[in-house]
């Protein structure tokens, strides 16, 4: 698994127009998660999860070095497939590395669970679909997580 997690004042994913997940943040700040799901993480996946939930919620990424979990701020939790393009031959990423949705979509629903769970509130973007993710990003600060 790998996840670009940037910390925003605001994020938000839209759907053919709608709305369907948004944080907004001001005052706390919060993260934008892009995760990706690798075919490799179909093996055993128990742990993987909860390392890349735990990640999330407690890397001290936010202002003051604080974490999500420890700032109560929010998560917009998006299923990044892209992360795992494999661009070092030709001019066309390859894709085999990620995993397929069947594998991927309850992989990012069981992180979104483990999130919820430590009482964070998580927004979503929707599997599968086009989305639109917008935010604005603040330091910038962006780390990239690899399980």
């Amino acid at each position: 698994m790998k996840a670009v997690l940037t910390r925003v004042s605001e994020a938000s994913v839209t759907v053919d127009g709608e709305v369907v997940g948004e944080i907004n943040c001001p005052d706390t700040g919060g993260l934008l998660a892009l995760v990706g799901i690798a075919t490799a993480d179909a093996d055993d996946p128990a742990p993987k999860v909860e390392k890349m939930a735990r990640k999330i919620a407690e890397l001290r990424i936010l202002d003051g070095e604080v974490s999500v979990e420890e700032a109560g701020a929010p998560v917009l939790l998006v299923s990044q497939f892209t992360l795992y393009g494999r661009t070092a031959k030709g001019r066309r990423p390859s894709w085999s590395d990620a995993a397929p949705g069947s594998v991927a979509e309850p992989l990012i629903e069981d992180i979104a669970k483990q999130l919820r769970e430590r009482g964070i509130q998580v927004e979503q973007g929707r599997f599968g679909a086009m989305m639109k993710v917008a935010s604005v990003n603040e330091g910038p600060f962006t780390v990239l997580v690899e399980t």
